[in-house]
């Protein structure tokens, strides 16, 4: 296996992740009882995606963006708006049995490809002019982009306006989220070990030597806005065919600062670190429910005593298959010593 091409060891990879989130997801649609938690795990994957994406641009760049939510937005309602009107009509029109279902899966792909592309091509304008900027400038920049796309969806009747768009199929399921969650981390662990990513690197440490060794510093800055944005558009995408719903309020502020949380909280730069926060952070408010009145509280304290005991993130910038790596590297040399 460890003498294939990366290409056939992610290949052969991605076969054995499909049939086990096929078998996953199917196991968990026939258990009794189990629609809530199975609501909570779909959104966790959502929230995955949406973390390990915004990490190519906080955590492996260095660059400060607010307005995550904004890109989810353009994917959601974009691929909701395509589904709606143009291809739902398709599959209602096609009589019942695997034909449909192809159909409709195939359909709800190109609605997640082109709603991440809309995203990616929102980013790429938004990034262009405004990464030139640094710090708490581009913080600001990006936050007026994300209220500039929710005001502007309030404004526009076709998709809802303030009352929101309803009737989006319920297409997205445990596999389709979780087997785009698994392409980003993917694509987010293969661009940190590129030259891209290198150059990502470059700027986040130092980006004035990386532009004195000729690095382009706002083209990678670019390049990772645009990525970012369009796996943002693809986890928007996603929840709106699992919703069934969509409006404004989804995409406010707090949804992007929620997901910046993610990624400090698991540690700026580790993918690793992203997937757990995010996987934490989406059930903790759920799971204290218990003491409702108090849940939120608890949450609050809960995130300041994380970052007052480790201020760096749980992982800080390493991974765990990098931990894991050592302490197997390391066991032959305790052996040795004994």
């Amino acid at each position: 296996m460890s003498r294939l091409p990366w290409y056939m060891r992610d290949l052969l990879g991605g076969v054995v992740a499909i049939a086990i989130l096929l078998a996953v997801g199917t196991g968990l649609g026939r258990i009794p009882g189990m629609a809530y938690y199975y609501r909570i795990i779909v959104l966790i994957g959502v929230n995955i995606t949406l973390a390990v994406s915004l990490n190519i641009i906080n955590g492996h760049a260095g660059q400060f963006s607010l307005g995550h939510a904004g890109f989810m937005a353009i994917g959601a309602y974009s691929s909701a708006f395509l589904t709606v009107f143009y291809f739902s009509p398709l599959i209602d029109k096609m009589p019942e049995g695997q034909q449909q279902s192809i159909a409709q899966n195939a359909l709800l792909v190109i609605s997640i490809l082109a709603g991440g592309l809309l995203a990616a091509i929102a980013g790429y304008l938004v990034g262009l002019p405004s990464l030139r900027l640094r710090g708490d400038y581009l913080a600001i920049v990006t936050l007026g982009f994300g209220e500039i796309i929710r005001v502007m969806i309030l404004n526009i009747e076709k998709i809802g306006a303030a009352r929101g768009l309803a009737g989006i199929p319920k297409w997205s399921n445990f596999f389709w989220v979780y087997l785009f969650a698994a392409i980003t981390i993917l694509v987010s662990r293969r661009l940190v070990a590129s030259s891209v990513g290198r150059a990502f690197l470059a700027v986040r440490e130092d980006e004035i030597a990386a532009e004195a060794m000729g690095v382009n510093t706002t083209r990678y800055k670019v390049k990772a806005f645009v990525i970012g944005s369009f796996f943002a558009g693809v986890a928007g995408a996603l929840y709106a065919h699992f919703m069934m719903y969509l409006n404004p309020t989804m995409f406010v502020f707090l949804k992007s600062f929620e997901l910046v949380v993610m990624v400090v909280l698991g540690g700026l730069g580790s993918i690793t670190g992203a997937i757990i926060s995010a996987a934490v952070l989406t059930y903790l408010p759920e799971g204290l429910r218990v003491v409702s009145q108090y849940r939120m509280i608890i949450y609050s304290l809960a995130l300041i005593v994380m970052m007052r005991i480790r201020p760096q993130g749980l992982f800080g910038r390493r991974e765990l298959w990098d931990v894991l790596a050592r302490r197997k590297d390391s066991v032959p040399e305790e052996h040795e010593a004994d």
